[in-house]
């Protein structure tokens, strides 16, 4: 038989009052207090757990904060979000809220509209003071955040759900070493936006192991593209055009498609097409496999993602834990012949 308020009350110590609030995630009741509660309808059986994640008691209402734009793996992320929150009980209502740009401003004019009876929300936003001062305030407010593809980690959120980003740029960089098979010459990096750490670990990741591994390789300074097309069509156009054309493009964030462009308007034939790299299995980056444009896609499962930053959201809701541990997505490897069926 389940266990009920009065045997929580019961366990714990504590009034079955006092229980309801912490079980319905009401304000007012200190942590320890919640700590013991918790911890007695854990013990009783009363949390329905996933994996090692308690989940809470009743349905939770989340929110989450994506800079979508033009980003076709962001748009696909906000989709399964949707999509999975539909099939869980456990989650009263869903909404996301798509940011008009990357910059703290805009994560704050986006959060100054969040309901009242939200419970926890899921952002995808840059490392910076502001940002940072943001989600503490959010966190005081009672509020869970989980940061979501990229950390913001000294900010007070209760878990980050990706993949490790410096072992994708390092992984990136053995794949680009290998593909131009000991040739010298440059390789250009074309990074979204410095400002988010995901990026930036991805950045150094690569360039650690060229200078470990590949030293006959030089590394151009990253041109920031901040995920546009058009800038990175821009930026490509003239390193194509250049005295000294590239063996290879790392693509670190989005902006795919400005690079895809300038391959197939160059005349790469001449001097040779330029080892391509990028992240994210996307309809796009699918077609740019398929022929031959692309040679190798880093994909951090959008799906897995999205389940998992569900997950750790609720948990962290039930938990009374500051923080959970990380979870971390493993990246998965894509050339045009083991593409999974759509």
């Amino acid at each position: 038989m389940k266990a009920t308020v009065a045997d929580i009350a019961k366990a714990s110590g504590m009034s079955t009052a006092t229980v309801d609030r912490v079980l319905n995630a009401r304000a007012g009741v200190r942590p320890t207090t919640k700590q013991r509660v918790m911890q007695a309808a854990q013990e009783l059986g009363y949390l329905p757990v996933v994996g090692n994640v308690v989940f809470p008691s009743k349905p939770a209402n989340l929110e989450f904060f994506i800079p979508i734009g033009s980003n076709a793996f962001l748009a696909e992320l906000a989709e399964h979000i949707e999509d999975y929150c539909r099939r869980l009980p456990l989650v009263a209502s869903c909404r996301i809220r798509p940011l008009r740009g990357i910059q703290p401003e805009h994560l704050k004019e986006a959060v100054q509209h969040i309901a009242l009876s939200v419970h926890g929300i899921g952002v995808i936003a840059v490392d910076l003071p502001k940002t940072r001062h943001l989600l503490h305030d959010l966190v005081d407010s009672g509020i869970r955040v989980v940061t979501i593809a990229s950390d913001v980690p000294t900010a007070p959120r209760s878990a980050y759900v990706g993949i490790d980003n410096r072992v994708a740029g390092r992984t990136a960089a053995l794949l680009m070493g290998r593909f131009l098979a000991g040739r010298a010459g440059s390789v250009a990096i074309l990074t979204g936006s410095k400002s988010y750490r995901g990026h930036e670990e991805r950045e150094m990741g690569f360039r650690s192991v060229i200078q470990e591994d590949f030293c006959q390789l030089d590394v151009n300074v990253a041109i920031e593209i901040n995920d546009e097309p058009q800038a990175s069509f821009l930026a490509a156009m003239r390193l194509l055009n250049g005295n000294t054309k590239p063996l290879g493009i790392y693509c670190v964030g989005a902006g795919r498609s400005g690079i895809v462009k300038a391959l197939l308007e160059h005349d790469t034939k001449a001097a040779g097409k330029p080892v391509f790299i990028c992240h994210d299995l996307t309809r796009q980056t699918r077609s740019y496999l398929v022929d031959d444009i692309c040679d190798v896609v880093i994909d951090q499962n959008a799906r897995l993602l999205a389940e998992q930053s569900v997950i750790q959201l609720l948990g962290s809701i039930a938990s009374s834990a500051p923080y959970l541990t990380k979870k971390l997505v493993e990246p998965r490897i894509f050339l045009k012949e083991n593409l999974p069926a759509q």
